[in-house]
């Protein structure tokens, strides 16, 4: 979609200007009448792609270094030049040095950061949007400090919990393939000469073992190709699609799932409508933080309803991935006029709950991957007890005779 700079008019006739994407002018012209702005004019305009986007550990860093300085009465502009001469890494101290030369042009800092390509989150680039009217940067800068830091957090909880399973995984492959290259022929070759059936299980394990050995080059080559291809197919809309939706639905993970994607969208909506951003304009930026397509794809539908007069509880609880106790909150806030309290409130408990549920995956995870090397392990062993047996009954046999 193009970037489109545009000047607007609030309800209350102060003058706006800005950069915001859209699918066309009409597009562009409906999105701002959600924030309450009227288009005045507007041009097509390319924006400038960094080819860098911000980490949200990076992000809280930038918010909360910029909060700190403005609210200790440190000019914007001098404030950004500070960040850019720390040691920090080069490539976000171009993205400084761009955002400070953009401000020194006459731009805002919403419109310097957004022509920074995709550097920053549309959801940082709103934020500041709707504070600048207020003038409460610092304020804005430092509650996203927060809402990153929250973030930063779950996302490297969630990585951790994933460690142990890989690891597992990665162990297992390496083990097995020194197993069926290595050690399963030694032990074969004792069995050549036996005249007497293998069996099933033996014999299949003989002829992956000498197949692997014989062609250990095909079988890398095969397995790299089919992590390519089960790459490749998982970005298809229609399989991602299907692969999210069953993240949510599937026993027992399913629950946890969607615990931890209840969490991201709580915090983003709660701190966007604090912020004083339109319920509408809230839940379409929002909506970009869930991490899951199939629960993004229904929030056009909510966001329909909520227009039409629907409460936003009412729209809430029709999306599915989401925990039902999170439409539960909004609609005991909407009856309280407490909305903004008790979405933060909100957050907060689903963040909590959402640590327990990365602690219960895993929990769930290790076992199942576990019982999956025992029975690999076990066949293998069986596959090579069971002729050994049959040989001791053998001799056993002919010491008899």
């Amino acid at each position: 979609m193009p970037d489109y700079r545009y000047r607007a008019r609030r309800i209350d006739g102060k003058p706006v200007r800005g950069i915001l994407r859209a699918a066309s002018e009409p597009a562009l012209r409906e999105l701002l009448r959600e924030q309450e702005l009227y288009l005045l004019e507007c041009e097509e305009t390319q924006a400038r792609q960094n080819g860098y986007r911000l980490k949200p550990r990076q992000l809280s860093e930038f918010c909360r270094e910029l909060g700190t300085m403005l609210s200790s009465g440190v000019p914007l502009i001098r404030a950004i030049g500070i960040m850019a001469g720390r040691d920090i890494p080069e490539k976000v101290k171009t993205v400084y040095l761009n955002l400070q030369r953009c401000l020194q042009q006459g731009l805002v800092l919403s419109e310097a950061m957004a022509q920074q390509g995709d550097v920053f989150p549309e959801l940082l680039i709103n934020m500041y949007r709707a504070s600048e009217a207020s003038g409460r940067l610092d304020l804005t800068s430092q509650k996203m400090a927060g809402h990153y830091e929250k973030n930063y957090r779950l996302n490297r909880k969630v990585k951790n919990a994933m460690i142990y399973p890989v690891l597992l995984i990665i162990v297992t492959f390496i083990v097995v393939m020194l197993i069926f290259l290595l050690v399963l022929p030694k032990f074969f070759t004792v069995f050549e000469g036996i005249d007497a059936p293998m069996p099933g299980i033996t014999q299949f394990m003989l002829n992956l073992s000498n197949g692997m050995r014989q062609n250990w080059i095909w079988v890398l080559i095969g397995i790299l190709l089919a992590v390519l291809l089960v790459q490749t197919v998982i970005r298809i809309p229609v399989v991602k699609m299907r692969l999210h939706r069953w993240k949510v639905h599937f026993p027992g993970i399913g629950r946890l799932m969607r615990i931890i994607y209840t969490a991201r969208f709580a915090e983003s909506l709660s701190s966007l409508y604090a912020s004083g951003i339109s319920i509408m304009n809230a839940l379409q930026n929002a909506r970009s933080t869930v991490g899951n397509v199939y629960i993004e794809a229904q929030f056009p539908e909510a966001i329909r309803a909520v227009r039409s007069g629907e409460s936003l509880s009412g729209a809430l609880s029709k999306i599915d991935g989401f925990d039902s106790k999170l439409a539960a909150s909004v609609q005991i806030g909407e009856e309280t006029g407490q909305l903004d309290d008790m979405l933060s409130a909100t957050a907060d408990n689903f963040d909590y709950e959402a640590e327990m549920a990365i602690s219960r995956l895993t929990a769930l995870v290790e076992p199942c991957l576990i019982i999956i090397l025992a029975v690999v392990i076990g066949s293998i062993i069986i596959s090579v007890m069971l002729p050994l047996l049959s040989l001791y009954d053998t001799i056993g046999a002919s010491g008899g005779m």
